[in-house]
């Protein structure tokens, strides 16, 4: 990689400039012999805490295990030793009920696509104890979720919440629904889209048509590589890439060397290009993946290095997007950054979703459902008037 790929390092501390090292050398012998200054002065709470955070303990205790205990002290590995024991744990228990779904599904005659989970771990580490994952998440034709649902049901499942919606809104606003099991606790997200709106992207008989099967059961299908980046590349832009994980993801699958032209075709064909081009500069400059020089296009992008720089921000801190309230500043920048990250027709998609009437819309003025339409010129003073009295939408 080259200087003008190059990204900001300066405020990073030195717990997370060795968790970098840790993450994107092979040889960490070598590197603790080579750059010994790496390892002084740690804080090695917080270096298991950006572990813990950043979900990478698994692929790093089987290299820190075999280091010499003056480099990492004996109570950090036994740290990250229990962890691992109980992800390998819950990652058998995944891989079990994954089968399980995808049998119950296939029996149905309902496609499904698992899009992360042991399949991810098993497909770009080799070993399903080798990454984390909390939940299982697939994807089935918008058709069939109806069904799809019933059945988690009737295998034990609950789900989550339901969708306040109207004028099916939820279809595009949402792009997937969870169910939590009452006994065993797995969680399921069943999603109908890749993204939520304002994105495209290809639809599920697309995806099928270059779906690969896993070994880890007879009715296990997951995304092709290309389509794999995409997803793995939009979603870790939503999340401003504030967790390692998905960073180390994208360069194990470019380890595959997933086909430059297809992949190139496929960004551009969906608007994913500068997303694409993010998650290439950051694993390049953070990690150290080695980037196909057909894929360079995509990183020479101002925008794309644009967005890198941003993302940053939630690199250097430990942020969680997913769990509000965020700190002001956080909050402040996320504001910025969500928008900053689409395309501009897809901001101004994304502005004229607001015109859409909300499901607060209907609650605000209830009208009969033969007169609904009437949201749609109404909705801007209905949002005034709750503005007004201090609610949201």
């Amino acid at each position: 990689m080259t200087d003008q790929y190059a990204l900001d390092k300066g405020r990073l501390s030195s717990e997370l400039l060795l968790l970098l090292t840790l993450l994107a050398t092979d040889n960490i012998d070598e590197t603790a012999d080579r750059e010994p200054e790496l390892f002084a002065d740690i804080d090695w709470e917080q270096f298991i805490r950006l572990t813990l955070h950043h979900r990478v303990y698994p692929f790093l205790y089987p290299k820190l295990s075999r280091m010499r205990e003056e480099c990492v002290p004996t109570l950090v590995i036994q740290r990250l030793k229990s962890e691992y024991r109980r992800n390998t744990v819950q990652m058998l228990q995944l891989s079990g009920e994954m089968g399980r779904i995808g049998d119950e599904l296939a029996r149905l005659n309902i496609r499904s696509l698992f899009l992360k989970g042991p399949v991810l771990a098993l497909d770009l580490y080799g070993d399903i104890s080798l990454r984390t994952s909390r939940d299982l998440d697939f994807i089935v034709p918008l058709e069939q979720l109806a069904e799809t649902e019933a059945l988690l049901l009737q295998l034990g499942y609950v789900k989550e919440e339901e969708f306040e919606t109207i004028l099916g809104d939820w279809k595009w606003r949402q792009h997937h629904t969870t169910f939590n099991h009452s006994v065993t606790t797995i969680k399921v997200e069943v999603h109908w889209r890749l993204n939520p709106a304002p994105s495209r992207e290809p639809d599920f008989d697309e995806l099928w048509t270059r779906a690969r099967a896993s070994s880890l059961g007879r009715n296990v299908y997951y995304l092709g590589k290309e389509d794999l980046f995409l997803f793995l590349s939009a979603h870790g832009a939503r999340h401003g890439w504030s967790r390692l994980r998905w960073l180390l993801d994208i360069k194990q699958l470019l380890a595959q060397q997933p086909a430059p032209g297809a992949l190139i075709q496929l960004l551009q064909r969906y608007r994913y290009s500068n997303m694409g081009g993010q998650g290439l500069l950051l694993a390049a400059a953070l990690l150290k993946a080695p980037i196909d020089p057909a894929l360079s296009g995509l990183m020479d992008s101002p925008k794309a290095h644009r967005l890198a720089e941003l993302s940053m921000f939630y690199i250097e801190r430990l942020v969680n997007l997913n769990n509000p309230p965020l700190a002001p500043e956080v909050e402040r920048h996320y504001k910025y950054y969500q928008p900053a990250i689409l395309t501009r027709p897809q901001q101004l998609l994304y502005v004229l979703g607001f015109l859409y009437p909300y499901a607060a819309d209907a609650k605000t003025l209830p009208l009969p459902q033969p007169l609904h339409f009437l949201y749609f010129p109404l909705r801007p003073f209905l949002w005034g008037w709750r503005k007004t009295i201090g609610e949201d939408k």
